[in-house]
C-alpha cells in the first residue's frame, strides 16, 4: 500500500504536516528583518548561508492573530519551484509515514481559511492532523484582494 512521509509541526496547538520531500531543513531564528509595507503574513526576513529567506507566519495565513517576533518561533524551510520560503510554527514535531488509504478530504465544516490551506486530513491515533499545501501556504495575498474574497 502506498504511503508518504510528512514533517509535522504544531500552529496554535493544531498538528500539520507537510510533505518531507518539500522541506529543506528546519530551524529556531530570532533575527528578522521587518519588510515595510509587507502584508501581515510576511514576518520578515532572514539570512541563511547567505541567502535571503521569507519568514510567512502560519498563524495569519490560518486567519489568526500574528505572532510577536520576538517571542521564539521555529522554522520550517520549504521549497517550492525551487524557492526556499519559510513557515513560522509554533513547535516542530517528528517525520511520520502514513498510509495513503488514511487520507481524507478537509471536512465541509472546516473555515475557509484553513480549508484553503489543507489538502485533507489523516487520523491519528490521539489526534487529527492536516496535510498542508505548501503551496499554497506560501501564497501572499494583498489584503485588498483578501477582502474581496471574503466578499465573493
Amino acid at each position: 500500500m502506498p504511503s508518504r512521509q510528512y514533517a509535522t509541526f504544531e500552529v496554535a496547538d493544531q498538528l500539520f504536516g507537510v510533505d518531507v520531500s518539500q522541506v529543506q531543513e528546519v530551524l529556531r531564528f530570532s533575527e528578522y528583518t521587518r519588510v515595510p509595507l509587507a502584508p501581515t503574513s510576511i514576518g520578515g526576513l532572514f539570512n541563511l548561508r547567505g541567502q535571503v529567506i521569507a519568514a510567512v507566519d502560519l498563524r495569519v495565513q490560518l486567519g489568526l492573530p500574528g505572532r510577536d517576533l520576538g517571542e521564539s518561533a521555529m522554522n520550517v524551510i520549504v521549497s517550492v519551484d525551487e524557492e526556499w520560503v519559510s513557515l513560522l510554527v509554533d513547535r516542530i514535531g517528528e517525520v511520520i509515514e502514513l498510509g495513503d488509504d488514511a487520507f481524507e478530504p478537509p471536512p465541509d465544516t472546516m473555515g475557509s481559511a484553513y480549508r484553503n490551506l489543507i489538502i485533507g486530513t489523516f487520523k491519528l491515533e490521539n489526534r487529527l492532523m492536516l496535510a498542508l499545501d505548501a503551496r499554497r501556504a506560501i501564497e501572499i495575498t494583498k489584503p485588498e484582494e483578501s477582502r474581496l474574497a471574503d466578499a465573493v
